[in-house]
């Protein structure tokens, strides 16, 4: 299951690289990892879009410690680079919610010493005690987001709200939508609009998932995690599923784009900064934690990032009209009925299988 949270594409290898989507520019961005591991230095593995110059300069001035990374943009990419490797030679990883608890059952996350993280009681309460890391003690929490639709507002006579638009305004969409290329999120917001869970491991359920979606099939454009945002940029498509994160820059750049969290529910995600077990400097570990859980830090990678920031004390830096933005922060009566999404194990072949059928025939 590759997830979104690519917010970029491509691993960027030259340091000082700037990513042409998210505009973010890399320190010392590496190739690959050195073996040797001075203790002056932190070794990072993280999404393209998590590290720029000057936060990478603040952390080393305060801290004295040079900054390396190297990036990639899906879980799998990192956890089969960490298992290949041994764990290499990195301080700090960068695993989302479900691959958390996927490397916790390979013990291959340390377990965190509460006593010296500063900043923990910053955290909103949903994410203190979150279901993929009970009382977070393999990961720390650093953004979330939530999976919905982004709309042409005026090309779009009446604004979608719920999962089952799609299917009252089939005809009206028809080849001018696109559907994530993900079967997890996919399935999971049919079987949302269906009142089932999200990781349903039902295989009734999600065969009627299937047959909803069959029966609108034909008037989606494309299955698409990506190439939609140059398509709604231009007016070929009026509405695609998508990613809050990526959802927030478009609609920065163009006033007449908006976003909607389904109102039945949908997903709820997080990433999050954890210690593998092999790591090469546990001190620089816990102070980038550290560094990472200060308000300040955390209010501004919301702002720069476009992201939601489960800092509940960076929150309240943030200008109201972050607060305030529904892309980024939903409300409550929304959340109460979103889901993060779940390993599903074996019953995961279940889905692929619904998904090939959907996909390929």
């Amino acid at each position: 299951m590759i997830r979104r949270r690519e917010f970029c594409t491509g691993l960027a290898a030259l340091s000082g690289f700037l990513t042409a989507s998210c505009g973010w520019k890399l320190g010392d961005v590496r190739a690959s990892s050195q073996e040797a591991s001075a203790l002056d230095e932190l070794h990072l593995y993280t999404w393209t879009q998590y590290t720029d110059t000057q936060l990478l300069k603040t952390f080393s001035a305060q801290t004295g410690i040079k900054v390396l990374a190297d990036v990639y943009d899906a879980n799998e990419v990192m956890l089969a680079k960490l298992q290949a490797s041994g764990g290499g030679t990195y301080s700090l990883i960068y695993p989302s919610d479900y691959m958390v608890q996927k490397m916790v059952d390979k013990e291959l996350l340390k377990q965190l010493n509460q006593k010296r993280l500063v900043g923990l009681d910053n955290l909103f309460p949903r994410f203190e005690n979150p279901e993929y890391d009970q009382n977070n003690m393999y990961s720390v929490p650093m953004s979330w987001g939530t999976t919905g639709f982004i709309y042409n507002s005026e090309k779009l006579e009446k604004p979608p709200s719920d999962w089952d638009y799609l299917w009252q305004n089939q005809k009206k969409l028809s080849k001018r939508i696109t559907l994530l290329n993900d079967a997890r999120e996919v399935m999971g917001g049919v079987l949302k609009m269906l009142g089932y869970s999200y990781n349903s491991q039902n295989e009734k359920q999600i065969k009627e998932a299937y047959q909803k979606l069959q029966d609108l099939k034909y008037d989606i454009a494309a299955f698409s995690t990506d190439a939609w945002r140059n398509q709604i940029m231009s007016g070929d498509l009026v509405l695609a599923m998508c990613y809050s994160s990526d959802a927030y820059k478009l609609t920065r750049e163009n006033a007449k784009l908006k976003y909607i969290t389904p109102k039945s529910g949908s997903s709820l995600w997080t990433d999050t900064i954890a210690i593998p077990t092999t790591t090469s400097n546990i001190e620089a570990a816990y102070e980038w934690i550290n560094f990472m859980l200060k308000p300040d830090v955390a209010a501004r990678m919301s702002k720069r990032l476009g992201v939601a920031t489960p800092n509940r004390a960076g929150f309240e830096l943030l200008p109201k009209k972050i607060q305030n933005n529904p892309t980024l922060f939903p409300s409550e009566e929304i959340l109460e009925k979103c889901e993060r999404l779940s390993p599903v194990g074996k019953f995961t072949e279940v889905y692929d299988r619904y998904w090939t059928q959907l996909t390929s025939s």
